[in-house]
């Protein structure tokens, strides 16, 4: 019974085909002289009562053949099988992750640095929005758009997952990120865009100046979140590199901009956070989703298993059975 309440029919109108059950009954009623003749004789006293089984389950070939023909007609209908059915609101904002990719990044500070401890942070945060379009900008002395907004977060987790310094100009162009971000956004009619600005840095390079970038995110209604990475004191991290291109790092001092990360903030209505090591760049990312929440309306999902092989098997079972009875043990000479 169960079964029968979870079933749907993709094609109900093929159950007008059975409208054609009473006109084949009348067609076999008046054909059935004419296929199986009849001996007549003057007197039936010699045969009277005698009849043999073959003729008295005849009909069963007639049985079997309407229950094969309903069977098909089953088949046609397509019934499917209902496995899941969620109806429910969802979350669902525009979202553009603007990461630096100077080298300063590469900071030990964090293990095993700044750069693969964001990634990781940004690809879960990624994975907690299952409804928002998501977007990526890198930066360093200049800015590139990675990932348009998009709802398929695996080519965003796929991106951040290849992020690496040295794609770009060395520096740290902050306004030419916010920019490249705001840029993207700016066509977007959602009711929530979202910027997420990370940085350990001072902006020192590209030709947007933070402020303007900041402006035009206000103007077009996008709440910026900027979070500074990197420990209070110093750390080692890159300074140069040698004759092979490598690296040298060096104790240095973290310096990061945090009083043009809280205008920029404060001015477009976000928040500014500064993470010291990995599990507070995981609560700020914790946080900025808690704060971002806005009701859509989702579609109903519906599963389901296709079921019209089994009708359709019965209809082939059951029409090879008739012609093999037929044939066999209710056969008839002609």
């Amino acid at each position: 019974m169960n079964f029968l309440q979870n079933i749907e029919f993709a094609n109900p109108e093929a159950f007008l085909l059975l409208l054609l059950m009473p006109l084949i009954g009348v067609w076999y009623y008046f054909n059935y002289r004419r296929r199986y003749p009849e001996l007549k004789m003057p007197d039936l006293r010699a045969v009277e009562g005698i009849r043999s089984w073959r003729g008295k389950f005849r009909i069963v070939l007639h049985i079997l053949r309407a229950i094969s023909f309903v069977a098909l007609v089953f088949a046609l209908a397509r019934p499917q099988l209902i496995l899941e059915e969620v109806k429910r609101k969802g979350e669902g904002i525009d979202i553009f992750l603007a990461i630096d990719l100077s080298s300063s990044m590469l900071a030990q500070d964090f293990k095993p640095n700044r750069l693969e401890v964001s990634k990781r942070e940004a690809m879960e945060f990624v994975d907690r929005r299952e409804f928002d379009r998501i977007g990526l900008a890198t930066f360093a002395g200049e800015a590139f758009a990675q990932v348009p907004l998009t709802t398929d977060h695996d080519v965003v987790k796929d991106f951040i997952s290849k992020l690496e310094c040295g794609f770009l100009d060395d520096g740290t162009a902050i306004g030419m990120g916010l920019s490249a971000a705001v840029n993207r956004l700016k066509e977007s009619t959602t009711e929530s865009k979202v910027i997420i600005l990370l940085t350990d840095g001072m902006n020192n390079a590209g030709y947007i100046k933070p402020d303007i970038a900041s402006d035009l995110a206000k103007e077009f209604g996008i709440r910026v979140y900027t979070i500074g990475v990197g420990t209070r004191g110093q750390a080692y991290a890159p300074v140069s590199r040698n004759r092979r291109g490598e690296f040298i790092f060096r104790l240095s001092p973290v310096e990061i901009d945090e009083d043009l990360l809280r205008t920029i903030a404060s001015e477009t209505g976000g928040r500014y956070f500064r993470a010291t090591d990995a599990q507070s760049l995981e609560e700020i990312y914790k946080t900025i989703d808690r704060l971002e929440k806005s009701e859509i309306e989702i579609n109903p999902i519906v599963k389901t298993s296709e079921q019209f092989h089994r009708f359709a098997l019965l209809a082939l079972v059951l029409l090879v059975l008739e012609l093999v009875l037929r044939y066999t043990v209710f056969r008839t000479l002609p």
